[in-house]
């Protein structure tokens, strides 16, 4: 409710207060602790979050992974938060530069990646010497419930720790709105839906608050004739149906030279029919359901407005194992070829469609991939050092993440991850 969000904002700013004096070292052993405990929780915590959302039990053992990594990198990081000393141009004077923490961090996640996300965010924040306060997605509550209680465990009774980390699951009404306004949240780390991220964006901006923006993808592969096209072809399956296409990083659209157009269509076709599609928590499952309802009605009219718009259906787009599941969206996933210009591939939808088009030059690939509102992540496959050097040059990919011979999914912990445009920016 609004009262105890009150209750929790107002705990975590006291909280920063001794909080921020605690030497970074000793920062850093809490989140050891957490560590540890995930490590021992792993695949526990993998079957929350498989059941909770959908997502196959082996991709959720590997978010449970990027969390545990992310603890390893922010203890290290709580003994390298440096500054730099530098001459003065003032006779007898010391100058230099040291980073403060902010205060209590708000950190609103996603369904997709419920655990992960709060990873990258919270626990680099704790070690800086900030409290976070978390809402994450009203999809994905047991999620959130599950790390809490591994949280209390790291914590253990501890007074010094605390605190430091404080949920607060409820609606955009008496949580989301009210994070966004409020003055002692210094700064909102939002990952979601562009139109989330627009208001998140605005309302924080007003107050001269900061925001991290974590927004929507429309990712891209160029295949080129001098790709290795079974290479490309798997990460390209694997880009568009990993987590149901539910990643801000999923492949949506193949760009391939004409020359090849056919062979790819021809060696998808036949991956994307031995998909094996059910129970995430099968261990030989590739494609769980998607997340609700929602989800799968966007996925329908997209389907129907790529038609409208002179898409053709090559294969998927239809629900199934209804009879089994009848609470469970399970869909086929839909491979559409379309011209690059179509209303509908200039948006995101978050679903396991694959809009496939084809070039001819280079510079035609290099168009259509930028020629998008959103700019998050993309992916090039060529053996031409000067396909890839042009690739990755100024007049190259305008996303944040440009890949070589690799899909568009995933992100490594200890480099930059975020996107241009309307994706919002990263860190």
């Amino acid at each position: 409710s609004r009262g105890q969000y009150e209750d929790a904002v107002r705990a975590a700013h006291e909280k920063f207060l001794t909080w921020r004096i605690v030497p970074a070292p000793l920062r850093g052993e809490l989140v050891r602790r957490i560590g540890e405990v995930l490590r021992k929780e792993k695949e526990a915590i993998a079957q929350v979050i498989s059941y909770d959302i959908g997502k196959t039990i082996v991709e959720a053992r590997g978010e449970v992974q990027e969390a545990i990594d992310i603890a390893d990198f922010a203890v290290g990081l709580s003994r390298q938060l440096y500054g730099r000393t530098m001459h003065s141009e003032r006779p007898h004077h010391r100058m230099y530069e040291q980073w403060h923490p902010l205060g209590v961090v708000g950190v609103i996640t996603s369904f997709n990646f419920p655990v992960a996300v709060w990873a990258w965010n919270a626990l680099i924040a704790a070690v800086c010497g900030d409290t976070i306060l978390w809402k994450p997605s009203p999809k994905a509550i047991l999620s959130a419930m599950k790390i809490q209680s591994v949280l209390e465990k790291a914590t253990n009774g501890d007074k010094a720790f605390e605190g430091v980390f404080n949920l607060c699951a409820g609606s955009v009404e008496e949580v989301g709105e009210p994070m966004l306004h409020d003055a002692r949240i210094p700064l909102i780390s939002a990952t979601g839906s562009t139109a989330m991220g627009r208001r998140v964006g605005e309302v924080v901006a007003s107050r001269f608050g900061k925001t991290i923006l974590e927004l929507g993808g429309n990712n891209a592969v160029i295949i080129t004739p001098h790709a290795r096209l079974k290479h490309a072809v798997r990460a390209a399956l694997f880009g568009a149906v990993g987590t149901s296409g539910q990643r801000c990083t999923s492949t949506r659209r193949l760009i391939v030279h004409s020359s090849v157009k056919e062979r790819v269509i021809t060696e998808l076709m036949k991956a994307y029919k031995s998909l094996n599609i059910g129970d995430p928590l099968d261990e030989s499952t590739h494609c769980g359901p998607l997340v609700d309802r929602d989800s799968y009605e966007a996925m329908m009219l997209a389907l129907k407005k790529a038609r409208q718009q002179g898409g053709e259906l090559l294969y998927g787009g239809e629900r199934v194992l209804e009879d089994k599941y009848p609470n469970g969206y399970y869909v086929t996933p839909a491979l559409v070829e379309i011209s690059p210009v179509a209303p509908v591939v200039l948006t995101e939808t978050f679903a396991p469609i694959l809009y496939i088009m084809e070039y001819e030059t280079i510079q035609e690939a290099l168009a259509i991939q930028n020629n998008v509102p959103q700019g998050l992540s993309s992916a090039l496959f060529s053996d031409s050092i000067r396909e890839i050097e042009q690739f990755l040059s100024h007049e190259g990919s305008d996303c944040g993440i440009a890949n070589i011979n690799i899909g568009t999914s995933g992100a490594e912990i200890g480099g930059a991850f975020g996107g241009e445009k309307e994706t919002g920016g990263g860190t």
